[in-house]
């Protein structure tokens, strides 16, 4: 059936059909009494009888017309003959109490109550009034009894059901967050760690020579102060207090992070800045400061790199740091924590972390990040679509916890956005595409024609590939699946918000291959100049992506690796450098 029966639904339905079988006999039984033909009473018992149920199961608005019309019609004409076979309608009028909803006793009450005792006291004039009017209307206050009773069943089950999908929320929100911490922790600890206690070791190696002399003293304080800093720094990020660098302009925290580098591991580290510095993000800050402090930390433990040049560039679309050393390189396919959280970090702000090393001609490490300035005390004002209730709730909820998002209110659906959005003017909207009335692609075609400045993030159940590209050509600036985490959720408002553009990593798979499929129509001259580089399918379809501003959001390897293949065979070291060169060859139209 339409809906979901309960143990009510089956008492109803079982006191209905009982009492139409009784009601039936009865009626053949006084065959003789009545000036219609018996297979008319039956038949017109049985549209009384399925009639108005079938309403009720199907389209409630008509139940009650129905009930009362035919079932109350037969009613009326039996007690036409027999006054007393209005007893016949005191079931009726429970049915019609037990399924009024709203407030549709409100008429339908006294039309049973009073209105049919009146019709039958006019065709029957022995019968009682009052009496019709006393026991039809207990009939229709048990009714009504019974339907508060269904009414506080059905709310305790939506209790139980909206507790259960919350506690199942929670649960999910604090694996999650819990997960996250340990994370951060461990790549926090492991870089300031791992750097700490190589200068530490470098440094202790050289005052072997030196400890019977009066310098020996001074170096051991230095290195002694060394530990006190860095334990400092722990024992910071362990508490979540700032750490000692985010405090210092970027330029001057990466200048003494490598003095102090030089100091105490005795490595000569040839520091070098060009243009003109710019603030930038504290997240970006910690990336290149990371970067910087773990490429150090590898010259040394990995490379024995015996000296070191590093090199910000402050660069108008982009802030690029090279560190480059004369080690014997990195051995091939070795990728530790320190630089798998190097391209994690980087990743994140849609930057790009390459290493170029050879065996024995040492190691390129650059960490590019586009410029991206930190806006102080801005909030995002955002908007919640989604038809339904517990997720957005759990949504608001979750977003509100960021200082840096305000939900500025929630729509059931994409009419409702559209009004919200005349009214409130959000700075991005999170849309569902799955929606009543009118779906979301709809509606975020319909918001980026009146407001094209407001950022629309698609977040939907399912994977569907044609969906996504309908999406995408509406104009939305992201979409992404609702199984994502929920910090990545915020970290990616804030990316949309800032003018990036995200779709989910398994998605981004789908339409890669699903335009691949489709390649064997490509322009012949576009397939020779992609020849000339080796470059794959797949990789240039990757390229034709980038240079459209299309960004990937993963933590898999997979598109990062398609692109980093595409970016080494045509001898670039960033996305900027590949699109342009890309576009010099004839690869992208």
């Amino acid at each position: 059936m339409v809906k979901q029966w309960y143990w009510y639904d089956w008492l109803m339905f079982l006191i209905r059909l009982i009492s139409s079988i009784s009601l039936t006999f009865t009626t053949i039984g006084l065959q003789q009494y009545f000036t219609l033909p018996i297979m008319v009473l039956v038949l017109w018992q049985l549209i009384a009888f399925s009639v108005p149920w079938l309403c009720l199961q199907l389209n409630y608005k008509y139940y009650l017309f129905t009930e009362i019309l035919i079932s109350g019609g037969l009613c009326l004409y039996l007690a036409s003959f027999f006054p007393q076979a209005y007893i016949a309608f005191l079931l009726y009028a429970f049915f019609i109490a037990a399924h009024s909803a709203s407030r549709a006793y409100l008429w339908s009450g006294p039309i049973s109550i009073l209105l049919l005792p009146a019709i039958i006291k006019q065709l029957a004039e022995q019968s009682d009034y009052w009496v019709m009017v006393v026991h039809i209307g207990m009939a229709f206050i048990f009714g009504f009894s019974f339907h508060l009773l269904v009414l506080n069943h059905r709310q305790g089950e939506t209790i139980r059901e909206q507790n259960a999908v919350l506690e199942q929320y929670l649960s999910q929100i604090e694996r999650i967050t819990l997960a996250e911490e340990r994370s951060r922790l461990s790549k926090e600890l492991h870089d300031t760690v791992g750097h700490a206690y190589t200068s530490l070791i470098m440094g202790l190696e050289t005052l072997r020579p030196q400890m019977a002399t009066d310098t020996g003293t001074e170096s051991l304080n230095s290195l002694l102060n060394l530990a006190r800093q860095n334990m400092e720094e722990v024992r910071g990020y362990v508490h979540q207090i700032e750490s000692p660098h985010e405090a210092l302009p970027l330029l001057q925290s990466l200048r003494k992070l490598a003095e102090e580098f030089q100091e105490h591991a005795k490595v000569p580290v040839n520091f070098h800045a060009y243009g003109e510095e710019y603030p930038v993000m504290k997240q970006a800050k910690t990336a290149l400061y990371r970067c910087l402090q773990e490429s150090l930390t590898n010259a040394v433990r990995h490379g024995h790199s015996t000296e070191i040049k590093v090199s910000v560039q402050f660069e108008p679309q982009q802030t690029r740091l090279e560190i480059q050393d004369n080690g014997r390189g990195i051995e091939h396919g070795r990728e530790g924590f320190g630089l798998s959280a190097m391209k994690e970090r980087a990743m994140i702000l849609h930057g790009h972390v390459a290493v170029y090393t050879e065996q024995g001609k040492g190691t390129l490490v650059t960490c590019t990040l586009p410029r991206q300035t930190e806006l102080k005390d801005e909030v995002i004002r955002l908007l919640v679509v989604d038809d339904h209730p517990v997720i957005r709730e759990s949504l608001r909820t979750l977003l509100e916890e960021q200082q840096d998002i305000q939900v500025v209110g929630t729509a059931e659906d994409g009419e409702q956005a559209i009004e919200l959005c005349r009214q409130l003017r959000p700075q991005l909207v999170l849309m569902d595409v799955e929606m009543p009335n009118m779906d979301g692609v709809s509606a975020s075609r319909a918001i980026k024609e009146s407001w094209p400045h407001i950022r629309i993030l698609i977040l939907t159940t399912f994977e569907d590939t044609k969906q996504a590209m309908e999406a995408m050509r509406s104009g939305v600036d992201g979409y992404l699946l609702k199984s994502m985490q929920p910090l990545e959720l915020a970290e990616t408002i804030r990316t949309v918000h800032r003018g990036g553009t995200l779709i989910d990593q398994g998605m981004s798979h789908k339409l890669f291959a699903q335009l691949e499929a489709g390649n064997s129509g490509d322009d012949p001259s576009s397939i020779q100049a992609s020849s000339a580089y080796d470059l794959t399918p797949r990789e240039l379809e990757i390229l034709q992506f980038v240079s459209k501003g299309l960004r990937y959001k993963s933590s898999d390897g997979t598109v990062r690796n398609y692109a980093s293949s595409a970016y080494m065979k045509l001898g670039v070291r960033n996305r900027e450098e590949a699109v342009q060169k890309a576009r010099e060859a004839g690869l992208l139209e």
